[in-house]
């Protein structure tokens, strides 16, 4: 009986897509509640407003970053779900495990913002997009491997999902490198990295 449970678990691709675009939703937006507002009463002029918007850059940066994130990760997401034909006790959880490293982003941009020098901080970051692209990775190579795939999908567009992800994870750990030298250089690479997945125009060479 276990056995036959197993077997039919986890089927449905439109369950899973929409849990996913629930949790993505609530991840960006805690993004944005998360900023802190300069205080009423520490501002008392247009200058001390200024100054005070200014000290948020690490916020605004963090926000970014992370938000650019969520949406590369949704994209990614979505994409294989599209080419995948059914689903499985298994996958499912693999997604599910991909979805846990999705909540912590809140989190994990939030320490960032709040001590951008600090390697540590840039580190766990790095982390927490690293863990994704790896549950997504995953993700696809179980489907290639139990023939979960439409049939369809060509052998193209499978190897471009696999790259995708894997130049897109070593960009990424070129840029937490980059800590070595500065925590700006590494997280500016970063948001190139990320701005080139997400809005680069469509000609030429890009990246992956």
């Amino acid at each position: 009986m276990a056995t036959l449970y197993n077997a039919i678990q986890g089927r449905s691709l439109e369950r899973m897509a929409a849990l996913s675009d629930g949790i993505f939703a609530v991840a960006m937006t805690l993004l944005v509640l998360d900023i802190h507002i300069p205080s009423a009463e520490a501002v008392h002029s247009e200058a001390e407003l200024c100054r005070a918007l200014a000290a948020m850059a690490p916020q605004w940066i963090a926000y970014l970053m992370s938000f650019l994130t969520l949406g590369i990760f949704w994209a990614g997401q979505q994409t294989q779900l599209n080419h995948i034909r059914e689903g499985s006790r298994d996958l499912t959880w693999i997604h599910l495990g991909f979805l846990f490293t999705i909540t912590m982003l809140p989190l994990s941009t939030r320490l960032l913002a709040e001590f951008m020098t600090y390697r540590t901080a840039l580190l766990l970051y790095w982390l927490n997009i690293l863990l994704p692209g790896a549950m997504l990775y995953w993700s696809w190579t179980h489907v290639i491997r139990q023939a979960l795939i439409k049939d369809e999908t060509t052998v193209e567009v499978r190897g471009a999902i696999c790259r995708r992800v894997l130049i897109a994870q070593s960009l990424y750990a070129f840029g937490a490198l980059l800590c070595v030298v500065s925590n700006y250089a590494s997280i500016g690479f970063i948001v190139l990295v990320q701005l080139n997945y997400a809005i680069a125009p469509r000609f030429g060479k890009r990246l992956g």
